[in-house]
């Protein structure tokens, strides 16, 4: 897809830009302006960036049209990929979302609220709290999960079947790395803390 961005064309017309044409202006232009500037990441990060962002309000719009929220399939999707009787500890929801536990306080709250989710004491463990998924988050769980994931699946269809997989070894390599050289293994989604 062409950026809106426009360039003359040697005519005094504008042509659409591609965003890898954008990223390779950067790059070009750092080495002008600061010879010696290391930029062999622009061509990587920045297209990770912006598609984290596409897919990121892509993901957005399609649960919004489905009427849930990022977090809270976030919290459901847990939930139900735990198997039956889909009940986890509070303190296992936030190891396995990646996320610190008094956002999934937050979370667990607000899907309570929403009848998704009801929380009871732990048995035998008195500061245990249990998250169980109800009826109604389970069906909303799973009307939404295909929609979600059909669709990055269909955003992916450029790339072969060998594509996608090359790729997401590289990613998973780059992360773990990142992970490494950061000191900081948590995962969140673009642009929380």
């Amino acid at each position: 897809m062409a950026s809106t961005a426009k360039t003359p064309d040697g005519n005094g017309r504008s042509t659409p830009r591609t965003s890898a044409h954008l990223v390779d202006e950067i790059a070009a232009a750092w080495q002008r302006e600061r010879p010696g500037t290391p930029v062999s990441s622009i061509g990587i990060v920045t297209p990770l960036w912006r598609l984290a962002k596409l897919l990121g309000d892509d993901r957005r719009r399609v649960l919004g049209a489905a009427g849930v929220d990022t977090a809270t399939l976030d919290l459901l999707s847990v939930l139900r990929r735990g198997g039956p009787p889909y009940t986890l500890s509070t303190r296992e929801l936030s190891r396995r979302s990646l996320i610190t536990a008094g956002a999934i306080s937050q979370r667990v709250a607000r899907a309570e609220r929403e009848g998704l989710v009801v929380r009871r004491p732990g048995e035998g463990r008195p500061r245990t709290v249990l998250v169980e998924l109800t009826p109604a988050g389970h069906d909303l769980v799973e009307s939404t999960v295909d929609q979600v994931l059909g669709r990055e699946a269909e955003l992916l269809q450029s790339l072969s079947p060998e594509q996608q997989e090359q790729l997401a070894g590289l990613l998973r390599l780059l992360l773990k790395d990142a992970q490494h050289r950061l000191g900081d293994d948590r995962i969140s989604h673009v642009g929380e803390d």
